[in-house]
């Protein structure tokens, strides 16, 4: 999604490709463009495998569908709010909770979710005084400041769930700074954490209109989205080459006017590529004035390494976490316990026989997507995989689809077995934030700098969802631009 965004800011800036004019291409290393935000058939249905949906607050996916012309295929959950597997059974989310942290505190203690004392210990953040510290500066992780203001509890029981649960990481080691800003501004403020937490309340609609829902995603499918910007690139003229990878990065020599450019040799399909030479495929290479490398953290150290080395370094300490998605067709009548909200919870501390739980989160995806809905079926997806847990690595995917069924039937109290499971496996997907994030992605973007035509994107930056991808291609893109305007002038043709 960085690629193609980024792809799409500079088809924009440029104000015309193809011809004899600039030419922009996107080499995309696997068989379709879109990275992670990507479907397939399941039983008859397409299904997401990974994001199904992006937050409607944030105006870089919702902004560029509308330059896209997909207004009028947004689509809205058709269910609400989320539950907890939490002291023994599912508890529905308290409202009030802004990303895992709670704002009031009734709705909180009669959930359920903590117990009386870890309720108790919540309250004193609303009668004790806090002085706050408004010149502080530095990063703390998410669970430390939420701890020391509202108790292990709900760190443990809602916080983590959450936030870990989106980064499939861990909110002792998880910057505050990187993943929710407004906490620490929150908590460098006098008075109560919570009370500082709060929403601000939703605009009033206008009138005939229906108010805008927490996410979006797309009729159909969510990777609608990168097909529908992968179809209007090309339609700008834009070249988009599946199966063609960059092995390597080399700066070109300076000529007579001063002009270097960037010579990328291609590994894969490249024959295709126009401006690319070479005997055969292997030995290919492409010369190009700017490069946005919108790939892995680790990809991008080793195309890195030789030119921007204190990035490449960095960017190679970047941690990881494996994740797998399970998607299941129950028959209906087989689960006996009421489906409520869009889907459920599982904190870390939870076990299962004994065992720390292997699911993290579960999708009731016919009730969430009514347009997925059968009359003879309930399509489930179980979450599992985050860092530190490296036993669905050790399973193959009969034993981990069988695994986590298990811990399901003991949550949802299911009579049956599936009708049909499917499991998709993403490895390393997840780059961990921990503290000190954004002051060493400050460190790698002006590394990378100084490096004339060179950007990265992606969400090994600024962060994991769609709209954060969407935005780091397009800042990306415009960098890169802007140092070559300052770059010697090329020679002529």
């Amino acid at each position: 999604m960085a690629g193609l965004a980024a792809a799409w800011q500079l088809a924009q800036d440029i104000g015309g490709v193809g011809g004899g004019g600039p030419r922009v291409l996107v080499l995309e290393a696997g068989s379709r463009p879109g990275g992670k935000v990507r479907s397939t058939e399941f039983c008859g249905r397409t299904v997401d495998l990974a994001a199904d949906a992006f937050l409607a607050r944030r105006p870089e996916a919702t902004g560029l569908c509308t330059e896209l012309g997909l207004d009028d295929a947004l689509v809205a959950p058709g269910a609400a709010g989320a539950a907890l597997w939490a002291r023994g059974r599912l508890r529905m989310m308290p409202d009030g909770v802004n990303l895992g942290v709670p704002t009031r505190w009734l709705p909180l203690a009669r959930s359920g979710i903590l117990s009386p004392a870890g309720s108790v210990r919540a309250a004193v953040d609303l009668v004790r005084p806090h002085r706050g510290d408004p010149g502080a500066t530095g990063d703390r992780a998410v669970g430390e400041v939420v701890a020391a203001r509202l108790g292990h509890e709900v760190v443990e029981r809602l916080v983590d769930p959450l936030i870990g649960g989106i980064h499939a990481g861990g909110v002792g080691d998880l910057s505050a700074e990187a993943v929710i800003p407004p906490l620490l501004t929150a908590d460098r403020a006098a008075g109560s954490l919570m009370r500082r937490m709060a929403l601000p309340p939703a605009p009033s609609p206008v009138a005939g209109t229906m108010p805008t829902p927490v996410f979006w995603s797309l009729e159909g499918t969510a990777a609608r989205f990168p097909a529908e910007l992968a179809a209007a690139l090309v339609a700008r003229g834009v070249t988009v080459h599946t199966g063609v990878a960059v092995e390597s990065l080399a700066r070109t020599p300076a000529g007579g006017s001063g002009h270097r450019t960037w010579r990328l040799t291609l590994a894969g399909d490249a024959s295709t590529v126009p401006g690319a030479t070479g005997a055969s495929d292997s030995a290919r290479a492409l010369t190009v004035d700017g490069v946005v490398l919108a790939v892995p953290a680790g990809q991008a150290a080793g195309l890195l390494a030789g030119h921007a080395p204190e990035a490449a370094s960095l960017l190679g300490e970047i941690r990881h976490s494996s994740v797998a998605v399970i998607t299941l067709s129950m028959p209906v009548g087989s689960i006996r316990s009421e489906l409520m909200g869009t889907g459920f919870l599982v904190p870390r501390t939870s076990t299962m026989d004994g065992r720390a739980a292997l699911i993290t989160g579960c999708t009731y995806l016919t009730r969430k997507w009514p347009g997925l809905a059968r009359p003879e079926d309930e399509l489930i997806r179980l979450s599992v995989g985050r860092f530190g847990d490296d036993r669905p690595d050790a399973l193959d995917d009969d034993e981990l689809s069988a695994a986590a069924f298990g811990e399901l039937t003991r949550i949802l109290d299911i009579d049956g077995r599936p009708r049909a499971s499917m499991v998709t496996r993403w490895d390393g997907a997840f780059p961990q934030y921990t503290v000190g994030h954004l002051g060493r992605t400050a460190r790698i973007e002006r590394s990378v700098a100084e490096l004339p035509g060179v950007g990265v994107a992606g969400a090994t930056y600024r962060g994991v969802g769609i709209p954060a991808v969407v935005g780091s291609g397009r800042a990306a893109a415009r960098a890169v631009l802007a140092s070559l305007e300052e770059a010697p002038p090329a020679p002529a043709p």
